[in-house]
């Protein structure tokens, strides 16, 4: 698995539905054959208003993003970055379906493998109820140097990844990424 391309992926968005709101804040941490390749954010001008109650849960203001690019700016240099790696996100559908609207609304067709943390975590520690990130980050003793920020939710996703590859069988371990990675995906409904 820590052998191929991988991108560990997460947005921050004025809302919850890919087709009526838009992109803040993108993060991402590139990893080459296990190694960590590198890290990449950037606010995302959304060409609209960031409500007051996403403002406080993310710390993105409506000021922040006023000078930042727009999607259709970064979006060619986004792809090449995306293109030919497995996307790790949490909650990969949100994530994913915001992307994959976000290139539709430029006719780019981006249909990456997609790898789901959450479902993960669900498959290898069935014992446990929750499988938020809140909920990793406490069980799995793993750091975020900004919470609901872009950058620091995708580097913990990289640290979970290292961690349950460390420390649960290899067997099992192959089982449950190959269940995920052999089903259906489908992005949020748009």
């Amino acid at each position: 698995m820590l052998t191929q391309a991988l991108v560990f992926l997460d947005l921050e968005t004025t809302g919850m539905s890919a087709a009526q709101e838009r992109i803040t804040e993108i993060g991402l941490v590139e990893v080459a054959n296990g190694e960590y390749a590198g890290s990449w954010s950037q606010l995302v001008n959304p060409q609209r208003s960031i409500s007051p109650f996403i403002q406080s849960l993310t710390g993105i203001t409506n000021r922040m993003v006023r000078d930042a690019p727009r999607f259709e700016q970064l979006a060619p240099a986004l792809f090449e970055r995306l293109e030919g790696k497995l996307l790790i996100a949490h909650n990969a559908r949100f994530d994913f379906g915001f992307l994959k609207s976000e290139f539709a609304r430029l006719d780019m067709d981006y249909s990456p493998r997609v790898l789901c943390t959450a479902k993960l975590s669900r498959k290898l520690f069935p014992e446990h109820r929750r499988h938020n990130l809140d909920s990793l980050i406490e069980r799995h003793g793993l750091s975020c140097s900004a919470r609901h920020r872009a950058l620091g939710d995708a580097e913990v996703l990289w640290q979970f990844l290292q961690k349950i590859h460390a420390e649960v069988d290899a067997t099992r371990l192959e089982a449950a990424f190959k269940a995920q990675l052999h089903a259906p995906r489908k992005p949020t409904a748009a």
